[in-house]
């Protein structure tokens, strides 16, 4: 690929990418709990049904093979960051079930298109040697977007004190300005592959689909209850909310890109084994927990392992045909999040009973990842995708 501009490249484009959605979605999570607590008096059944309305979008991620048929990747997913940094900003301003409903929904369109796009285009701008460590580049590149973001929130809300509505308008208006400077300092980068135009479903990609399904699961412990466990249970505030986060994203700035060449040295298999050992002790640590600083402690940890998953998407990269990216991509996010639109809902009921119950069966999904992950092969590629149960 030629380009005019020495610092205008696909990677370049993929490291300024990844500064928006800190900006914008942490933001809004962080602030989401105390905002639906102490402004729309949400209980868990109510942030239950936020989530999952939340997770429908990703639910429905394949739909974007479809529209690639009109408009090329690039340029829907800058189309994406609008929605997400839009839907951002406005959220603020309808503190009622129904508002927050639709602003969700129209963040979380934009941000699960984003992210498939991303993961698409990623996997097929870097090559398989470079991708492990690239990829916790970005990731670690994300997190210090988030520092700096978190460190921003925390001023807005203890030293400024502002009402929330304002401090939503604000980081998703400056996502929304740096998302134009984007669109018109970077020009339009083409894939060395052309693209599958249809969905595509392959058998011998039959272990990365459940690897993916699991991984929506886990995820859905840690967003939705781990983070209202804080709130509820251990009266975090808003501000003290921010400032665990800025701890969650100072490890991650730190140690992601070590931990994506961690991956690349020790292959995927370990390293997602690893993953899940550690989130088992995680959930059921979760379940017993009696103090606000060890609930702490465990968050911080689990937020760390979040990296790991990274593993994921090089083992896709290994076995997939490049072709496939983008309609795998948009297939893998629907994958992702049929546990995560049931989830939130039904284990809001749950959580009306008993918390602990919650916790315990995340530390069951993480025993099963773990299953999973074993049956990767040292060395994955086209014709060896896992260990047993090879379908052709």
């Amino acid at each position: 690929m030629n380009h005019t501009s020495s610092w205008k490249t696909p990677h370049n484009f993929l490291i300024v990418i990844s500064i928006i959605v800190p900006i914008a979605f942490s933001s809004w999570m962080a602030l989401l709990n105390n905002f639906v607590i102490e402004k729309a008096n949400f209980d868990g059944a109510d942030i239950g049904l936020l989530q999952s309305v939340r997770e429908i979008p990703g639910f429905l991620a394949f739909t974007v093979i479809f529209v690639l048929m009109f408009i090329r990747e690039q340029k829907f997913m800058l189309l994406s960051l609008g929605m997400l940094t839009l839907g951002t900003a406005i959220t603020g301003f309808f503190p009622s079930v129904m508002g927050l409903l639709l602003t969700t929904l129209l963040m979380s369109t934009g941000f699960h298109y984003f992210e498939t796009l991303k993961q698409s285009l990623a996997l097929q701008w870097l090559t398989k040697e470079e991708a492990p460590e690239a990829l916790g580049k970005f990731v670690s590149i994300g997190a210090l977007a988030s520092l700096l973001t978190y460190g921003a929130l925390w001023v807005c809300l203890e030293v400024l004190q502002l009402e929330f509505k304002w401090i939503y308008l604000l980081f998703g208006g400056v996502g929304f300005a740096l998302l134009l400077w984007i669109a018109i300092a970077f020009p339009q980068f083409d894939a060395n592959v052309t693209q599958n135009k249809n969905l595509v479903l392959r058998k011998r990609y039959w272990l990365y689909y459940a690897l993916t399904f699991m991984s929506g699961a886990r995820r859905q412990i840690f967003t939705v209850f781990a983070g209202f466990l804080m709130v509820e249970r251990f009266g975090y505030s808003a501000g003290d909310i921010t400032l665990l986060f800025l701890a969650n994203y100072g490890f991650n700035f730190l140690f992601a890109k070590k931990i994506g060449r961690f991956i690349g040295k020790v292959g995927e298999r370990k390293a997602l084994a690893f993953e899940y050992i550690g989130l088992i002790f995680v959930f059921v640590g979760y379940a017993f927990v009696e103090t606000a600083e060890w609930a702490a402690a465990l968050y911080i940890v689990d937020h760390l392992f979040f990296a790991l998953a990274l593993a994921i998407k090089t083992y896709l990269q290994k076995i997939a045909d490049p072709a496939d990216m983008a309609s795998t991509a948009g297939v893998s996010f629907t994958i992702n999040h049929i546990a995560a639109v049931v989830i939130p809902v039904t284990f809001g009921l749950i959580w009306l009973v008993s918390p602990s119950a919650v916790f315990f069966i995340g530390a069951a999904m993480a025993m099963v990842s773990l299953l999973l992950s074993l049956n990767i092969p040292a060395k994955p590629a086209a014709g060896n995708e896992v260990r047993i149960l090879k379908w052709s």
